[in-house]
């Protein structure tokens, strides 16, 4: 039987459940305490004071956040005593900050710059006094760390170590001259740092942000000489009408597609195209190690943050990953390639972008594997957040745009490419494809709802011609250790895993809108779903492009040339390299 306690919060009666915080109790009764520090998945802190409330009996204020309801409390969190510490503390804050507010990235999603309207801060009564100018971290293609806009409230440190199991990045030295930095300063790039970006989430203000690569773009663009070419990944027309004040979860695909055009891009293409195609070279390679006794487990090798997490931390399972590029990088080397001999364009006057929900994704592209073309298979990057600042800058209406489709062959997908998106979509798409491949037979019921849902690791056993195959998966990097960790001693009893280095899969990538949360990451899933549903067709080996391309270019899965083009090797980066 659960215990529950009963407490007073402005006024009114509220009952929790015993070891309820006060801030958790508060918003039960529809009342939002303001706060920094307190991020919803991650360990509770109580260092910033600004959630601090009245406890009737108690002379201090508590942070609520860390404060647990009590029989009979009586709790105040609006008085005059309140409202001014908090908005001291903000006024402190402000005092040691950077006044660039007008430039910031997160001009319009600073949380520090919310809580300073609505407690009504006016004017900044404090002199600078003491302030120190830190260099930025620009060593990473991913990630930029600016520590003069960091409020220490240690948000990117929890991620970083508690959701993704990698801790990167830590507090160091003690006082005013405390900051958040890498292993003895030595940068992003040269720490185990899995460009994953969900510090970037995480953050409140514009400490961290993406490498933005939105002025390339520009100047590919309105170059007469370059032929540009944009793919868009799956999760981002599930979230980036949220830049234009749409609900989340809303699917904005042919709006997006309209305003990509309107841009000035030559050919708007669509990622998952290059999803199905990954399934079908990932499912004949999944059946080829099954029966000729290969390396098993077999791992997803799609998500960057993951290949980089699984070449710091786990080199000796590397064998277990799938060889198979992701879906970004087997796009532009055909682009470049296959395409590029279509329309009779020199690839080296190509300028292929992708659009793409991951900052690890601008890593990926840079890896000097990824030239099977013989030039740089993807040009730029942008997360879905630059997309939507170039959208805004070129002064689209995006709301009110006409859907419209995407170019041909490659923007012809299924449903089993929109799935990608969302944790557990690679695997319910290969599912689909081996089924068949191996049975010989139609696949009657095509969604695999074993695998989908926020649950941090997902199992599932599935009856293919006799074989219980049995499958995993994993998002979040602390929830992909658990599973190397069995791979590592031998004792996995899995066939096939799937791991995305993000919470959700990449629907909740670094690169997404803000505020990215579980709420948020469920309605963009089910938005992907909706897509899936209403696509004609939904398993990747019946695209009718992708049975071209074999025809005309590839010749058969994994055949010679598809290995040169779609697959690759990773490396060894040992721990601290």
């Amino acid at each position: 039987m659960k215990d529950f306690v009963s407490l007073t919060i402005n006024g009114q009666k509220v009952k929790v459940l015993k070891g309820t915080t006060l801030f958790e109790a508060a918003k039960q009764v529809n009342i939002n305490i303001p706060h920094l520090c307190f991020h919803e998945g991650l360990s509770l802190y109580g260092a910033c004071r600004i959630c601090v409330v009245e406890i009737e009996g108690r002379a201090r204020l508590e942070p609520s956040c860390t404060t647990l309801a009590e029989e009979g409390m009586v709790v105040r969190t609006n008085t005059w005593r309140v409202r001014r510490a908090r908005r001291m503390i903000v006024e402190l804050l402000l005092a040691n900050h950077p006044e660039d507010c007008f430039t910031c990235e997160r001009n319009q999603s600073c949380e520090l710059r919310e809580l300073a309207y609505d407690l009504g801060v006016r004017e900044l009564r404090f002199k600078k006094g003491r302030k120190y100018h830190y260099p930025l971290d620009l060593s990473s293609p991913a990630v930029i760390r600016d520590p003069n806009k960091c409020i220490q409230c240690s948000r990117c440190i929890r991620v970083c170590l508690e959701i993704q199991g990698v801790g990167a990045i830590d507090f160091v030295n003690r006082g005013g001259r405390t900051q958040v930095l890498t292993f003895f300063n030595k940068g992003l790039n040269n720490v185990e740092c899995s460009n994953c970006g969900q510090c970037i989430l995480a953050c409140p203000t514009g400490a961290l942000r993406e490498k933005r690569e939105v002025d390339e773009v520009w100047k590919a663009i309105s170059d007469p000489k370059k032929f540009t070419i944009v793919q868009t990944a799956p999760a981002v027309r599930a979230a980036i009408g949220e830049e234009f004040g749409l609900p989340p979860g809303t699917l904005v695909t042919g709006k997006m597609v309209s305003a990509l055009r309107r841009l000035g891009f030559d050919r708007v293409f669509d990622t998952q195209f290059s999803a199905d195609l990954t399934i079908v070279e990932e499912a004949h390679e999944l059946i080829e190690r099954i029966e000729g006794k290969g390396i098993l487990p077999m791992i997803t090798s799609c998500s960057p943050g993951w290949i980089k997490y699984i070449e710091h931390f786990f080199p000796q399972c590397l064998e277990h990953l799938s060889t198979c590029k992701s879906p970004q990088q087997m796009f532009g080397a055909l682009a470049k390639t296959y395409y590029a001999q279509k329309i009779d364009i020199p690839p080296e006057d190509m300028y292929v972008v992708s659009i793409m929900p991951c900052t690890a994704k601008k890593f990926e592209a840079r890896r000097e594997e990824m030239k099977a073309s013989g030039f740089r298979d993807v040009d730029a990057v942008l997360t879905t957040r630059e997309a939507a600042r170039m959208i805004k800058e070129a002064g689209i209406d995006f709301v009110n745009l006409e859907d419209e489709d995407f170019d041909e062959p490659l923007g012809i997908s299924t449903g089993a490419g929109v799935i990608f998106g969302a944790t557990g979509g690679v695997m319910e798409a290969a599912l689909r494809t081996a089924y068949e491949l191996l049975t010989k037979k139609e696949l009657k019921e095509i969604e695999f709802k074993q695998v989908r849902g926020m649950q941090g690791i997902k199992k599932a056993e599935v009856l293919i011609n006799g074989l219980k195959l049995k499958v995993a998966v994993a998002h979040g990097l602390s929830n992909a250790r658990i599973l190397l960790e069995e791979v590592k001693e031998g004792r996995s009893p899995y066939h096939f895993i799937e791991i995305m280095a993000c919470p959700g899969g990449c629907l909740g990538g670094g690169g997404q809108p803000l505020p990215t949360n579980l709420k948020v990451r469920e309605a963009r899933a089910n938005a992907l779903y909706r897509e899936d549903r209403n696509k004609g067709i939904r398993k990747s080996h019946q695209n009718p492009a992708l049975i071209m391309l074999y025809k005309e270019f590839l010749g058969k899965p994994l055949s010679d040339k598809a290995h040169h083009l779609l697959h690759t090797s990773y490396v060894s980066r040992g721990l601290g390299n």
